[in-house]
């Protein structure tokens, strides 16, 4: 009988298309891969994967047998979770993944309140790009994610948290540094800085700067908010950034200033999603709860929702 460790090789050769980072997401060597998608293929008497000088692609009855794979691992995932959190659904712990340009700034206002309340909760917590983590969410290698809204997926269940201002971020010596709101006209034609491709903020900032006839900087993309600000700060262009970094990192800068923007205020709505099927729905239902009360005291830069 295949495996599940066979099912989770070939459905990372599905997601990639690629063995080498194929067998990098589920970190065991290209060799061992490659064996293991062949022996599944023994066992099942029929040719899933097709390699040639061109790439890697799937056959028919292979993507079929991917597909399947996916809900057999997502059920094992849920039954897991489902033992792990039968005693004490607060007490053990809960897998997260964030988005990059959240984690570091809205973590640390919520978890001194979510360990008062449960002391006994333990948080993994994963930072990456949105597709990674909906990838494993949706394959049972997470539990719950705080993710960018909105998100349509019928298989999950979306916890609306808060909505989040995005701020003008530019040198302090620039001209625009003097004015309290900056209207959206003033950005056009200045060159306007983001995360790399694949982060929910680009695309937010992308249809910003085209709004506004800005120029999107393609030549230096940020790989972090960290290093946006420090690009920022020599001189390269502005950026538009999250208000909870804003008051982390760019508040107590000296090179560089933030401003907000005049309404319609450019912004994001972030939320906790998780399976329906998860055996965990109730326990996350109280932490959203609770993260919303501790935001609505700790943080006014945002505005509470759900």
């Amino acid at each position: 009988m295949p495996t599940l460790q066979q099912f989770r090789y070939l459905v990372a050769v599905a997601d990639t298309l690629h063995f080498r980072r194929a067998a990098e997401t589920v970190h065991v060597t290209q060799p061992t891969l490659s064996a293991q998608i062949r022996e599944l293929e023994g066992k099942l008497g029929v040719q899933l994967v097709e390699r040639s000088r061109a790439g890697v692609s799937l056959t028919p009855v292979g993507a079929d047998v991917a597909a399947r794979a996916r809900t057999v691992l997502r059920d094992v995932a849920d039954i897991v979770d489902l033992a792990r959190t039968g005693a004490d659904p607060l007490g053990g712990t809960i897998r997260v993944g964030v988005v990059g340009s959240l984690g570091s700034y809205f973590l640390p206002l919520v978890i001194p309140a979510l360990h008062t309340a449960y002391p006994k909760l333990k948080f993994y917590v994963r930072e990456g790009i949105a597709t990674d983590l909906m990838r494993r969410l949706n394959d049972g290698a997470l539990d719950a994610l705080f993710f960018p809204l909105p998100l349509e997926e019928a298989a999950l269940h979306v916890e609306p948290l808060f909505h989040e201002p995005l701020q003008v971020v530019l040198p302090s010596d620039h001209p625009l540094a003097e004015t309290p709101v900056i209207e959206r006209a003033a950005l056009a034609g200045e060159t306007v800085m983001t995360l790399e491709a694949g982060h929910r903020l680009h695309d937010t900032v992308a249809a910003l700067a085209e709004e506004v006839g800005a120029h999107l900087s393609l030549d230096y993309e940020g790989t972090s908010l960290d290093t946006l600000r420090q690009m920022v700060a020599t001189g390269l262009g502005l950026s538009v950034l999250p208000a909870l970094y804003v008051r982390s990192e760019v508040a107590r800068e000296a090179l560089v200033v933030a401003r907000p923007l005049s309404n319609p205020a450019p912004g994001r709505d972030i939320g906790m999603v998780w399976r329906k099927t998860s055996a965990g729905h109730a326990a996350y239902a109280q932490i959203a709860d609770l993260i919303r009360d501790t935001l609505s005291k700790e943080a006014p830069e945002v505005t509470v929702i759900g």
